[in-house]
């Protein structure tokens, strides 16, 4: 993270340059950890008005029942998971490790999870690097739209490694829509987007919407099986497989 007041990352790959738009985005989720969760509430510049809104929580409570529902258990890793909002819904279904490249948002899920009585293992960890375990099940909430297209194979790929056969992935991630973010940001262009955060300073962020069909079959070539690609209404793709 190039700050000794910071706890370094677990290492990563290796195959990534120093810099670029990697490391924006972990400086941005540092410094976006307290508003963070404005957007999952709509708060402030993350309001569209009541009906979108409505529709927003509508597809967010969907999202949350679906998560659910999925049959996760045992060994459970989170990654990138921000400030835990799905944090405590894997904890109640196994034994759970929370992973992230930025300390600030993982503060905040401890916190969380703290005050929901649940206890979980945190860690500092680049979703890159190498898994240490196999697990039962994986899930990533709203990161499978920062990869990379070029890496996207590489990333399901990391995935396979950290899950024991007949082992779940899970993900909750962006649809496009105009009123998905924060008022006044643009949509990405050349799968790049520009934003904002309250205090005026801007940031780089890799944002790709992909299709859910893409996506199912990018996990079926990774080698998942029982491939289940769906949405929400309009805010959220929602998407779960199991390693052959």
């Amino acid at each position: 993270m190039g700050d000794a007041s910071r706890p370094e990352l677990e290492p990563h790959d290796g195959g990534r340059e120093a810099g670029g738009i990697d490391s924006e985005m972990i400086r941005y989720y540092a410094a976006r950890a307290g508003e963070y969760d404005d957007w999952y509430l709509r708060r402030g510049r993350n309001s569209h008005g009541s009906t979108s809104d409505a529709a927003w929580r509508a597809d967010l409570e969907a999202a949350a029942d679906w998560l659910g529902s999925r049959p996760f258990g045992g060994d459970i890793v989170e990654l990138a998971a921000g400030t835990g909002w799905w944090s405590p819904l894997l904890a109640r279904c196994g034994k759970l490790t929370i992973l992230d490249a930025a300390p600030e948002p993982l503060s905040l899920a401890r916190a969380r999870l703290a005050a929901a009585g649940l206890d979980v293992e945190a860690r500092v960890r680049d979703v890159w690097a190498e898994p240490d375990r196999s697990v039962n099940g994986l899930f990533c909430g709203f990161w499978i739209s920062h990869v990379d297209r070029a890496r996207l194979a590489e990333f399901l790929g990391i995935v396979a490694r950290w899950l024991v056969p007949g082992g779940l992935f899970a993900f909750i991630d962006s649809r496009r829509d105009p009123e998905s973010g924060a008022r006044g940001h643009r949509p990405p262009e050349n799968d790049v987007q520009m934003r904002r955060l309250d205090d005026g300073s801007t940031y780089q962020v890799r944002k790709i919407y992909y299709e859910p069909a893409d996506l199912a079959s990018a996990l079926e070539r990774a080698g998942f099986s029982d491939v289940d690609v769906s949405t929400t209404a309009r805010f959220f793709v929602l998407g779960s497989a199991r390693l052959r």
